[in-house]
């Protein structure tokens, strides 16, 4: 086997839980997306494109018509046995312009969409091997009675403990509400993700990928080849 592929398997079922972290039934998990193995270079590929359109490639320097500085010739060309020089914002001289320094730019490139669709379906097998990806029937935030504080982070990390989930995490979920993505943003290490923006650094920077069950059906149908 080369050695860019990981001889990783998913299993074949995974346990549906609720918010109670009772299992309720299995689900399988279509061989089309799970049953391939890990293509480590892929991967790689595609946490690489994904950081490099996070750059905000706001750096700069200042090049010798940007700097302070007069234009004016310091001494005549020849006669006065110094070196010749044409203006004091030379970017040899001290408090210079900067020669061929950063400019902004943009960082960000583009990689096949097949390529994307298969690192992502590398990265789900990676965490399914690894036991960290876990299912769960719905993931619901209540909406807070009229007169009463939201107390929707509470609600959520009330949830996590609940099923045992600890370190970063990132919830996947069709189509999330407004109230699960508040409740989400206030907790340090919690991503809240919509199942067809699921990204692979999203999927592998996380402890646990934790996907409701109508999400992982969205992610199954995305990825089928």
């Amino acid at each position: 086997m080369s050695d860019k592929r990981k001889a990783a398997k998913a299993p074949e079922t995974l346990p549906v839980v609720n918010a109670e972290n009772q299992k309720i039934r299995d689900v399988s998990l279509s061989p089309e997306v799970f049953g391939g193995h890990v293509n480590e270079h892929l991967l790689w590929e595609a946490v690489k494109q994904y950081r490099a359109g996070g750059r905000s490639g706001t750096h700069m320097t200042k090049n010798r018509a940007l700097v302070s500085g007069s234009g004016k010739k310091p001494w005549r060309q020849k006669g006065t046995g110094r070196a010749r020089v044409g203006e004091t914002r030379n970017p040899l001289w001290r408090h210079g312009g900067t020669v061929f320094g950063p400019q902004p730019r943009d960082y960000s490139y583009s990689v096949p969409k097949k390529t994307r669709t298969s690192a992502l379906r590398s990265a789900l097998v990676q965490k399914a091997s690894e036991g960290a990806l876990r299912v769960i029937d719905l993931i619901r935030i209540d909406a807070p009675e009229q007169g009463q504080p939201p107390r929707l982070t509470r609600q959520l990390k009330g949830l996590l403990a609940k099923l045992g989930v600890a370190g970063k995490v990132t919830l996947v979920e069709s189509r999330p509400s407004d109230l699960l993505v508040l409740a989400g943003r206030n907790l340090p290490g919690v991503r809240v993700v919509d199942a067809s923006h699921l990204t692979v650094y999203d999927a592998l920077d996380c402890r646990t990928l934790l996907v409701s069950a109508p999400a992982l059906a969205r992610l199954e149908e995305r990825l089928a080849p």
